[in-house]
């Protein structure tokens, strides 16, 4: 069964758990449950590391992303109740485990931290693919849900890839140990799933990819000049995106 099949047959169960577990899924369009569901499930994943990060820093910005995407999931939920497939809580929290159609690669264990922030990244990297072209699309239902998402999205993926980075060539341990959770991620994403078919094409099959930043905050936020910083001095430095976008007190003159 290829990477298509797979998929479709997954949302068409993932239809009938809707049904069978009392949530009205009356459109068929109710299949994109999964993409809520892979948000959800990963920012339970991503939360497990509050309060117990490598540094404080870390352990405010992987907090902050896990409730990014919880909130994004509720996007989606709310888009969905929209079609008559049921509230978000009723989503979210009444449907059997089965019934979830997100990929398993958001399901595993959150391992260890280097493995965290890879599987973040290969995601940050699958879901901008999907946001985009759900944005630039012609179905409401999921355009807007889209630019709304990418505009914290644009952010999530500068900073897991910020830390690869980081990680990947401070150290010689550091380096074993991303090179371990890349090795991981990507056999966990064999399986070709929904959203495992994208991080294939997107990291495995193309190596190479990369997408223009500025691009695509310009879409997010039309009108705005958009200027970017090269973080990555205060990365090395054990700092992130919230320590350079703090307010600053006005010096006296």
């Amino acid at each position: 069964m290829d990477a298509g099949e797979s998929a479709g047959e997954g949302a068409a169960i993932g239809c009938r758990a809707l049904q069978s577990c009392g949530v009205g899924a009356t459109d068929q369009r109710c299949d994109r449950a999964g993409d809520a569901d892979d948000e959800l499930v990963l920012g339970h994943r991503d939360a497990e590391w509050t309060g117990h990060a490598p540094i404080l820093e870390e352990d405010i910005a992987i907090s902050n992303i896990a409730q990014d995407e919880i909130g994004h999931a509720l996007v989606w939920y709310t888009a969905l109740e929209k079609l008559g497939c049921g509230s978000p809580d009723a989503l979210a929290f009444e449907r059997p485990a089965a019934a979830f159609t997100c990929a398993r690669f958001v399901t595993y264990p959150k391992g260890d931290f280097a493995y965290t922030i890879v599987r973040q990244f290969f995601f940050d990297v699958a879901e901008e693919l999907r946001l985009r072209s759900f944005a630039d699309g012609s179905e409401e239902i999921l355009r807007a849900p889209a630019l709304k998402i990418l505009k914290e999205e644009a952010y999530h993926r500068l900073h897991s890839q910020g830390l690869v980075e980081r990680l990947g060539s401070a150290t010689e341990e550091s380096s074993r140990r991303m090179r371990a959770a890349v090795d991981a991620v990507r056999a966990g994403a064999r399986d070709r799933s929904r959203v495992e078919a994208d991080l294939v094409a997107a990291l495995v099959a193309a190596p190479g990819v990369d997408l223009d930043y500025a691009e695509v905050l310009r879409g997010a936020y039309p009108g705005r000049e958009i200027v970017l910083v090269d973080a990555r001095e205060i990365f090395a430095r054990g700092g992130g995106i919230h320590c350079i976008t703090q307010q600053q007190p006005r010096a006296r003159s």
